[in-house]
């Protein structure tokens, strides 16, 4: 087994690129439409405000396809890497796919989509038996529980650890993104100038201000493997 201290840490960022393969259904199509709703109709704490009922419908529908799909071949490869290296993945992706395929550190930026929280106290969070959450299934305060998400307008408490996690990456891995979602498109500013900084990505633009920058302009699938293959055999 490799000395844990001397193994070189690789941070991968993930996005709904990779869960797409697995058959989710991903955040937004071209039209800006998410399920054919609008993304202020159920993914903002005003929504919750307006239509519980259809925030907890709509949510209910992403976990029960959720319990529908299995990793796929992207996510499998992330796994291998923990054989030779420290891995840790950040993702943006609520789906726990990662945690499925056996990844042992996982950090998520907007929240997971099986656990519930707290309207009254965010500190109270649940994993949710089953797919479905209903009105008047309350914590233990006595409040209605809500989807454990970081809706858009809320904070993103992981982002900090995040920022501190990419800046001491040795390698930088983005799977699946088209980084156009703040503040997770910022990590990037967070890693060393010397770090190799691969990006996976059927529609990868080039990252301004990334110099040592890889492309696979590749669906997870096949470009994670890919990859992965090249950095194992790679002596690093």
């Amino acid at each position: 087994m490799h000395n844990q201290s001397k193994m070189k840490k690789i941070v991968v960022l993930t996005g709904a690129g990779i869960s797409a393969e697995s058959g989710l259904r991903t955040f937004r199509d071209s039209n800006g439409l998410w399920e054919e709703h609008r993304v202020e109709d159920v993914a903002t704490f005003e929504a919750w405000q307006r239509n519980q009922a259809l925030v907890l419908e709509f949510y209910n529908q992403r976990r029960k396809q959720l319990y529908e799909v299995k990793p796929n071949a992207g996510h499998m490869a992330l796994v291998e890497l923990e054989k030779k290296f420290d891995v840790q993945i950040i993702t943006q992706n609520v789906d726990d796919l990662h945690e499925q395929a056996g990844s042992a550190k996982v950090m998520h930026l907007h929240g997971e989509l099986k656990k519930v929280r707290s309207t009254v106290d965010e500190n109270l969070v649940y994993t949710l038996d089953g797919w479905e959450l209903k009105k008047g299934d309350l914590c233990e305060k006595g409040s209605q529980l809500r989807p454990h998400i970081v809706w858009f307008g809320e904070a993103v408490p992981m982002i900090e650890p995040a920022m501190e996690l990419s800046a001491e990456a040795d390698i930088f891995i983005v799977i699946g993104t088209s980084l156009n979602v703040y503040p997770a498109a910022s990590l990037v500013y967070y890693i060393k100038k010397s770090t190799p900084v691969y990006l996976i990505d059927p529609h990868a633009e080039m990252l301004s201000g990334v110099k040592n920058l890889t492309v696979f302009r590749e669906p997870a699938g096949t470009g994670v493997p890919m990859l992965v293959k090249q950095l194992m055999d790679s002596g690093l």
